[in-house]
């Protein structure tokens, strides 16, 4: 890790292609590691008219597979089974979440006439960031393209209690390109998720890094 370091000039502010070049050579874990994008962003987190939400689909996806969960009536459940959905939860499940805290997803759609039944849970899933939202795109009524897109690398972001916003945006194994392009697009959408009442600087700093390795500060 002190080698690591080493290679990262502490005040330098670096290209896109030199920084994501210099999280492959700063990786030193044994696994594929994510690289990851951490924003630090001008907002007030006091205004609730200024919290970022939204959600981009990524060109290369994260390379990790989200297990998705569905929340629909028998209606749409094989068009949610048939999309990829890993788990399908119906009333009965909702009350089983309620009684004993326990679930099994990273990521959740919903169709909207199930919202209100899972208000029971929101307390559950909302502190972790897992309850559905219009804003973004997993609740609708078409649940099986909102899981084919999770699946294929939609990923949400939002700003957490000190304005960062913090995100995956590929592996190590990627090619320099396809994190590249991962990284653009991610930030194209972060800068149209701007509040209108913001004022100031937007973006005050991003930060580029493998898992476990040192941080590496991107030109905006």
């Amino acid at each position: 890790m002190i080698a690591a370091i080493a290679k990262v000039e502490k005040n330098k502010i670096y290209s896109l292609d030199e920084a994501i070049q210099l999280v492959k050579d700063t990786s030193t874990v044994k696994f594929d590691a994510s690289v990851e994008i951490h924003v630090h962003t001008g907002i007030d987190v006091k205004k609730s008219d200024q919290q970022i939400r939204a959600t981009v689909a990524l060109p290369h996806g994260t390379g990790k597979t989200r297990k998705v969960a569905a929340f629909v009536n028998a209606d749409k459940r094989k068009e949610a089974e048939e999309a990829g959905a890993d788990v399908l939860y119906g009333e009965e499940d909702i009350a089983i979440i309620k009684e004993t805290g326990k679930f099994d997803f990273e990521v959740a759609v919903a169709t909207p006439d199930m919202m209100p039944k899972l208000a029971v849970i929101a307390r559950i899933l909302g502190p972790r960031g897992l309850m559905p939202s219009p804003k973004t795109n997993t609740v609708t009524e078409k649940v099986g393209d909102a899981i084919r897109a999770l699946k294929k690398g939609t990923i949400t972001f939002k700003t957490d209690d000190t304005a960062n916003v913090h995100t995956v945006v590929g592996k190590v194994s990627f090619t320099n390109e396809q994190l590249k392009e991962n990284t653009q697009t991610f930030m194209e959408a972060l800068r149209r998720a701007k509040p209108a009442s913001t004022k100031g600087i937007f973006l005050k700093t991003i930060t580029l890094t493998a898992s476990m390795g040192p941080g590496i500060k991107l030109a905006l």
